[in-house]
C-alpha cells in the first residue's frame, strides 16, 4: 500500500470521515478528491511533527519549516479544513486513533524523537504576565524588525485594525486604500476622542507611534506615549524628530503597572489589552480609569473572541502572541465597568479586520523576497500563516474587534453610581 492510501486510512477516524483535501505524499502517491486544495508533504518529518504535537500546533510547525505546503491558496485549503472540523463535529482525537495514525506512520518510517521546534516558536521563560516575560513576550513579537513592519504596515505603521469607511474593497485592499484606511481609523479614534488643540492624550501600548503622531500633527495635543518595545520608542523618537514634533510627542519606555501620570483629556489604547493577560486586566482598566480626568474620555481597541482558546490557538499562542488573551467583547465591557468607566460606546469593526489582514498579506506577497531576506524562510512563512488564518478567524467569527467608548464619571457621576448604603432599622 502506498504512503498516501496508508495515511487516508489512518486518518479517516480521526476526521470522522475521508480527506477534505488532495494528499501527495513523498513517495509521489496521492489521495483524496481531485478537486480538492492539495496539500504536500515532503517527508516523514511532517508526520513526526504530527503526532508529537496533534492538531493545529504540529501542523502549523510543519508549515513553516516547509515540511508541509500547500499547492495553490493557503485561504482556501485552510478554509476547506475549517469547515469540515465544524460540519463533522471533530474534537480532541481519542488515544485509539492517535495510535492507529502511528502505526500507519511507523510504516513510512516517520516514527522518531521529538524534532526540535522552529526557530520562530517563542521560548518565554518565568511566570505568565510578570512585567519580565512581558517583556519578552512583546520582544518576541515587535522587535523581530523595524524593516519587516514598514514593508507589511502602511506607511504610519499602524499595527491595528484599519477602517475602510467605503466598506469592502473590491479585492485586497492596495497600499495606496490601505493607507486611506488606516488614516480613516486614526481620524474616528480622535474624533471619538473629540480632541482639541491643547488637550493631553495619553496612548497606551503606543507602538509605532501612529495614533500620537496623527493625533499631535493633525488635532495639536499634547501626546505621552507609552510601550515596553525598544524597538518601536526608538522609530518613534526618529519620527518626532523629522516631524518637528518634540514640543508636542513624548513617549516613555514604560510599563502601564509603572504609570502615575494622571490628569489626561483623553485615553487611547489600540490593541493592547489583549497582551495584559487575564489576571491582569483588572490593573489594566484601572489603569486607564486612574490616568484619565474625571470627565474625560477612554477608548479602547480591541480582539474578542469565544471558545477554548483565549489565546487565539495553539499556533498564535506559541508563534506570535505567546500570552495573549482574549475574551467575548460583553466580558471585556464588565471589566472596564468595574474599574469604575462608564461605557457609552461600542462598535464592532469585526469586517474591518478581515480587509486589514488581507491588504497586509497582499504587501507581504508582493514583497515576499524582501521579506524572506528580513525574517528567513521561515518567519516569513509564519507570517503567511498567520494573516491567512487570522483573516479566516474574522471572516467566520471566531474573533471580532471592537471600539468601546467610555468615560471617567465626573465626580458628580461617579457618587450617583456609588452602590447604596443600606439602611438597618435601629
Amino acid at each position: 500500500m502506498n504512503i498516501a492510501t496508508r495515511l487516508e486510512s489512518a486518518l479517516r477516524p480521526l476526521l470522522r470521515g475521508p480527506l477534505p483535501v488532495r494528499l501527495n505524499a513523498w513517495d509521489g502517491s496521492t489521495a483524496g478528491p481531485l478537486d480538492a486544495p492539495r496539500v504536500v508533504l515532503s517527508g516523514p518529518r511532517a508526520l513526526r511533527r504530527i503526532l508529537w504535537h496533534p492538531g493545529e500546533l504540529g501542523a502549523a510547525q510543519a508549515y513553516v519549516t516547509g515540511e508541509i505546503d500547500v499547492d495553490g491558496d493557503l485561504g482556501e485549503a485552510l478554509s476547506t479544513v475549517w469547515r469540515t472540523v465544524d460540519a463533522r463535529g471533530i474534537g480532541r482525537p481519542r488515544p485509539a486513533d492517535l495510535a492507529r495514525l502511528a502505526l500507519a506512520c511507523a510504516r513510512t518510517g516517520a516514527l522518531g524523537p521529538r524534532p526540535a521546534a522552529p526557530s520562530t516558536q517563542a521560548r518565554l521563560r518565568g511566570r505568565r504576565n510578570q512585567q519580565e516575560r512581558d517583556r519578552a513576550a512583546i520582544s518576541h513579537h515587535y522587535d523581530a524588525s523595524n524593516d519587516f513592519y514598514r514593508l507589511l504596515l502602511d506607511p504610519s505603521m499602524a499595527y491595528s485594525c484599519a477602517y475602510f469607511a467605503n466598506g469592502a474593497p473590491e479585492i485586497a485592499a492596495d497600499s495606496v486604500e490601505l493607507a486611506r484606511a488606516q488614516r480613516d481609523k486614526l481620524d474616528l479614534v480622535c474624533d471619538k476622542l473629540e480632541l482639541q488643540p491643547g488637550m493631553r492624550l495619553l496612548d497606551v501600548g503606543c507602538g509605532w507611534g501612529s495614533l500620537s503622531l496623527h493625533a499631535a500633527e493633525h488635532y495639536r495635543v499634547e501626546v505621552v506615549g507609552i510601550t515596553i518595545s525598544r524597538a518601536q520608542q526608538q522609530y518613534i523618537e526618529k519620527c518626532v524628530a523629522q516631524r518637528g514634533l518634540g514640543g508636542l510627542v513624548h513617549v516613555r519606555l514604560l510599563d502601564y503597572r509603572d504609570l502615575t501620570d494622571t490628569g489626561f483629556d483623553a485615553v487611547a489604547s489600540l490593541e493592547m489589552g489583549e497582551h495584559v493577560g487575564e489576571r491582569n486586566y483588572p490593573r489594566y482598566a484601572r489603569a486607564l480609569h486612574d490616568a484619565a480626568a474625571p470627565g474625560a474620555p477612554v477608548l479602547v481597541q480591541q480582539m474578542s473572541r469565544r471558545g477554548r482558546h483565549p489565546g487565539g490557538g495553539p499556533f498564535i499562542e506559541s508563534f506570535i502572541a505567546p500570552d495573549m488573551a482574549m475574551r467575548p467583547v460583553g466580558d471585556t465591557i464588565a471589566r472596564l465597568e468595574d474599574a469604575g468607566l462608564e461605557v457609552r460606546d461600542v462598535q464592532a469593526l469585526r469586517e474591518h479586520y478581515v480587509w486589514t489582514a488581507h491588504a497586509w498579506l497582499r504587501r507581504l506577497e508582493d514583497r515576499w523576497d524582501d521579506a524572506v531576506a528580513l525574517l528567513g524562510v521561515e518567519g516569513a512563512r509564519t507570517w503567511r500563516l498567520y494573516l491567512v488564518g487570522g483573516a479566516l478567524a474574522f471572516e467566520q467569527g471566531r474573533m471580532g474587534v471592537d471600539q468601546i467608548v467610555a468615560r471617567r464619571p465626573a465626580a458628580a457621576t461617579a457618587a450617583l453610581r456609588r452602590p447604596l448604603r443600606t439602611v438597618v432599622p435601629s
